[in-house]
């Protein structure tokens, strides 16, 4: 089994010979102690982008208002932009119930599906600047919206540079991605995120806010309804919103780095050798 509750764990320890008897208290017990929940689990993956410490190290200096270790000039501005994609509207088969006392909200089980939207938005990490917009469908022309939708604004416009920091989506993968931006709007500086690091995206904060706030449960009528809620939710955001406080800098990333090569190391110990001559 790859998940065990502790009564499959207390049923395995007494079949096996481990123990002769035990409780489920007991055992819960011992677990808490040693902080073992077995029943739970993570995911993780090694970066294999060979280039990872350079490209997180340049985006986190962006954070930090530097570029090639030269500070950022007071027309440079820095936008995350990402494509939050399939957000379904699920009208349920009957109405939600408000909270009442001692109850939650109630939400009905079976929906119906009404479509889908992608929901692209983009972020001024200094400015606290948000902007979005939902599209049927994601890719280049969409994600190409988003990014007028930004630079046709002052003080985008006629700034010195805009780093753009995005992911390596389909849409916006690649030098043949930076050079389609650049060609319309020479100010742009797209920058990419190493392989499997969109959580150096902050955009990708905002997400998980909408996810949070808006998205569970998902409720809507319809796509129109859906899109109300999405421009709604990030016109009521934008109100309030301050730039995050990002604490992960040059050096928690040389640390984490070397923490991964010494997991690295050791994993590769663990490895028999495949040689079997004698």
């Amino acid at each position: 089994m790859s998940r065990w509750s502790v009564a499959e764990l207390r049923q395995e320890a007494m079949a096996s010979g481990i123990v002769a008897k035990i409780s489920g208290t007991t055992l819960w017990r011992w677990l808490s102690q040693d902080a073992l929940r077995p029943w739970r689990h993570r995911t993780w993956i090694f970066p294999r982008d060979p280039d990872f410490a350079r490209k997180a190290g340049r985006i986190l200096d962006l954070y930090q208002r530097r570029w090639n270790g030269a500070a950022l000039g007071p027309r440079d501005y820095v936008v995350c932009a990402d494509e939050k994609t399939s957000i379904q509207a699920r009208p349920r088969k009957h109405c939600s119930l408000p909270p009442a006392s001692g109850r939650p909200i109630y939400v009905e089980h079976e929906y119906a599906r009404a479509g889908a939207l992608a929901y692209l938005a983009a972020w001024d990490v200094h400015r606290a600047k948000l902007f979005g917009r939902c599209e049927r469908k994601n890719g280049i022309a969409a994600f190409g919206r988003l990014v007028a939708q930004v630079m046709g604004k002052e003080p985008y416009r006629s700034a010195a540079r805009v780093f753009l920091i995005a992911d390596n989506g389909s849409s916006h993968r690649g030098q043949r991605a930076a050079d389609r931006l650049r060609a319309r709007w020479p100010n742009l500086v797209l920058v990419h995120t190493p392989i499997h690091a969109r959580w150096l995206d902050q955009i990708e904060v905002y997400f998980s806010i909408v996810q949070r706030k808006l998205l569970t449960p998902s409720d809507f009528a319809d796509l129109a309804a859906l899109k109300h809620a999405l421009i709604g939710s990030q016109n009521r955001y934008q109100r309030s919103a301050k730039p995050f406080m990002w604490t992960f800098t040059r050096c928690d990333l040389q640390r984490l780095l070397a923490r991964l090569r010494s997991h690295r190391t050791a994993s590769s110990q663990k490895i028999p050798s495949r040689n079997t001559s004698p």
